[in-house]
């Protein structure tokens, strides 16, 4: 790598499944943007969220930390204000950092390293959206459900699109004003989309680059009587039962997350315009990854909360052809690594000294092409479990073990769909005993399910106290200083003009 310090481009999509973009393969899906970006970029063919739920992913890659170490048990966990980000690490670096969208943090404290923060979160802040391993038999109520499919189709307008609109404007301001004020500081924006999330709904020209007769299908359907018991959970988590789901909704729902995609990738295309208008895109490292997929009607499966591979598999690129030459990456990682990386890039020096030891590893081994790791860890504690869930990913293997739950144990590289659970076949006995073992000495589930019911414990109490009386919301507001903004009088017109026009005239 060279010794300047790099800009850092961190572009995210919330629940886009690796499967379902043309550079892992798919046939259909038209993103010519990152299509683009792809054909120069580091590729990971084997990424792997650590937690398959928005909110715990995101708390793991920014602190490169598995959700046990730091209570990111589910969506409404508390994010710890002492947990250094790569956001803390690279502003120790003299980076500027900045948050355009989602990141999901829950609890009073809301940048978490970021300088500035462009946007609200298009999710509460609250500790309102637990799970209740005291109640598991209760649905939640705040959870969706299947209208997600049933109602899956065109439309003008969502929540969704006025905050991907808002995200993409405030990005490119963002760069705008980075390059008209000739900054010194390197700086390093994450740019957080919240499609292809359901629900399923896009607008005409994004619906219309696709045709029924050329929707793919799900592959594989799983009867009732043959689910794993941690997938009849997550069904009647989302209502599966409740109504029937006809093929023509199907089609429909994965009809429109196509077309989300398609939208993600112009919104994409769009900051990297701005990156290139501005003359920043020569040092600029940019990265495009997720938080978790989405199982889009596998195996009976939505959405995401699972091992299998549509839900925790995530896409993941690096771009900077001037130091990593364009390749793909066998091994398995995860977005764990990221913290490692960023401060790599920033820092220019591996190992770094960290103020806490960090679990994940960074991953410019791999985009050198000299080494890196082949393993992914992974935990849950979210919707759909009563225990904690834990996954082990190395070499050929995928583990999963739950202690209230029979263990599932696939080899990917002759099973992809994960048809087979090796776990009853004795000829896997000795593989199915050494991951046993190693889960053991890694998890105390015991313990880990007591934090659990704690945590979830002491924020019912909260959530029910600060639902009485007055309420003081800890959703982060965006804060412009309106008197510096176009035209006023405290400034020369021609100064102001001056000011404000990229690039500058003479």
């Amino acid at each position: 790598m060279t010794s300047k310090k790099p800009n850092i481009l961190f572009l995210m999509a919330d629940q886009m499944a690796a499967s379902a973009l043309s550079f892992y393969g798919h046939k259909l899906v038209k993103t010519p943007n990152l299509d683009a970006l792809a054909e120069e970029s580091v590729i990971f063919d084997s990424a792997y969220c650590n937690s398959p739920l928005c909110a715990p992913s995101r708390y793991v890659l920014m602190t490169g930390q598995l959700p046990a170490k730091i209570g990111a048990f589910d969506n409404a966990a508390d994010f710890p204000a002492d947990i250094p980000t790569f956001a803390h690490y690279l502003r120790k670096q003299n980076y500027q950092t900045a948050l355009s969208g989602k990141m999901h943090f829950c609890g009073p404290e809301q940048l978490h390293g970021f300088e500035d923060r462009l946007t609200t979160d298009i999710y509460p802040a609250d500790y309102g959206w637990f799970p209740n391993w005291d109640d598991p038999d209760t649905r939640p109520t705040w959870y969706h459900n299947m209208s997600s499919v049933t109602q899956a189709g065109p439309c003008v307008r969502t929540n969704q699109l006025d905050f991907d609109d808002e995200v993409t404007f405030q990005a490119k301001r963002y760069l705008h004003d980075y390059a008209r004020g000739n900054q010194e500081r390197p700086f390093c924006l994450t740019v957080s989309l919240t499609h292809p999330h359901d629900p399923y709904a896009i607008p005409e020209q994004y619906w219309n680059l696709y045709k029924d007769e050329d929707i793919d299908l799900p592959e594989i359907t799983i009867p009732k009587e043959e689910q794993d018991p941690h997938s009849l959970r997550l069904q009647d988590v989302f209502a599966f039962d409740e109504q029937p789901i006809t093929e023509p909704q199907i089609r429909n729902a994965r009809r429109a997350y196509y077309g989300a995609i398609s939208y993600v990738d112009e919104k994409i295309g769009e900051v990297l315009k701005s990156l290139k208008d501005c003359g920043l895109d020569e040092d600029t490292i940019i990265v495009f990854s997720g938080d978790h997929g989405d199982m889009l009607g596998e195996r009976n499966l939505w959405f995401k909360m699972s091992f299998f591979e549509n839900s925790v598999r995530v896409p993941m690129l690096v771009h900077s052809p001037k130091r990593f030459s364009a390749k793909r990456v066998k091994e398995s990682v995860s977005t764990m690594d990221l913290l490692p990386t960023f401060v790599d890039f920033a820092t220019n020096s591996t190992p770094h000294d960290y103020a806490m030891p960090i679990q994940g590893r960074s991953l410019v081994p791999h985009l050198e092409g000299t080494g890196g790791h082949d393993e992914v860890i992974a935990e849950y504690f979210g919707e759909g479990t009563i225990a904690p869930l834990f996954m082990i990913r190395r070499g050929d293997y995928k583990y999963i073990h739950c202690p209230k739950d029979p263990d599932q144990l696939f080899n990917l590289k002759d099973d992809p769909k994960e048809l087979h659970n090796l776990a009853g076949d004795s000829a896997y006995s000795a593989a199915l005993a050494e991951f046993k073992q190693e889960a053991l000495e890694r998890w105390d589930s015991n313990a880990l399910t007591e934090d659990v019911l704690v945590s979830q414990r002491r924020r019912r109490l909260v959530v029910s106290a600060l639902n009485r009386g007055k309420k003081k919301p800890w959703d982060h507001q965006p804060v412009f200083d309106s008197a510096e903004m176009y035209m006023r009088n405290h400034i020369d017109l021609d100064d102001l003009e001056a000011r404000s026009r990229f690039p500058k005239v003479d």
